[in-house]
């Protein structure tokens, strides 16, 4: 039999207690360098859409920023497990409302899901953002996309909210307050 030889022997590290295992070894696969933590472009090699291509980098990056506490541009094990429940519930949301089960949310999905969430959103409203974030002419958009476009609904709703002091539905903003509206859900 071989002899044992501790140097050649790799440490792998323990999964700690009340992480997932799965979501343990996941981080790990990703976690390239090391260093405990992940950034977008990692955690985009962690992720698939409906059509098992990655996810795209604007919603890696969107998610990297509302899990982040430190905001130093990546998340530890602790914050990619958060994040990890996080996509297994939008996965369930995006499921419940692709009621033809094509792999895909179009118009008409993405108006019921928007309706669903208490936003009164016009059809039309619908087409342009499918049109926006459809990548490949199908007039649908994917899972990613999905979560990125409610996401970004739901933080540029909140921040009109905050302008909206009596709840009137009108806002009257200077030019460079609506840029950074815009803005500080991008950056």
């Amino acid at each position: 039999p071989p002899s044992y030889n501790p140097q050649y022997q790799q440490q792998q590290p323990a999964c700690p207690p009340g992480i997932d295992p799965t979501v343990f070894y996941w981080f790990q696969a990703v976690d390239q360098d090391r260093s405990g933590k992940i950034n977008a472009a990692e955690l985009r090699k962690a992720l698939m859409n409906n059509k098992m291509k990655q996810f795209n980098p604007e919603t890696c990056r969107l998610m990297i920023g509302m899990f982040d506490k430190n905001k130093d541009g990546t998340i530890d094990l602790r914050e990619f497990s958060a994040l990890w429940n996080y996509i297994q519930q939008w996965r369930q949301c995006f499921d419940s409302f692709d009621t033809d089960k094509s792999g895909n949310i179009d118009c008409g999905e993405l108006h019921r899901a928007f309706h669903t969430f208490g936003y009164r959103l016009s059809m039309e409203f619908c087409k342009m953002i499918v049109r926006v974030f459809d990548k490949t002419s199908a007039n649908t958009i994917d899972f990613d996309d999905f979560i990125q476009v409610c996401v970004m609904l739901h933080t540029l709703t909140d921040k009109f909210r905050q302008n909206d002091k009596n709840q009137s539905g009108y806002i009257q903003v200077h030019y460079e307050q609506f840029l950074e509206m815009v803005l500080d859900n991008t950056l």
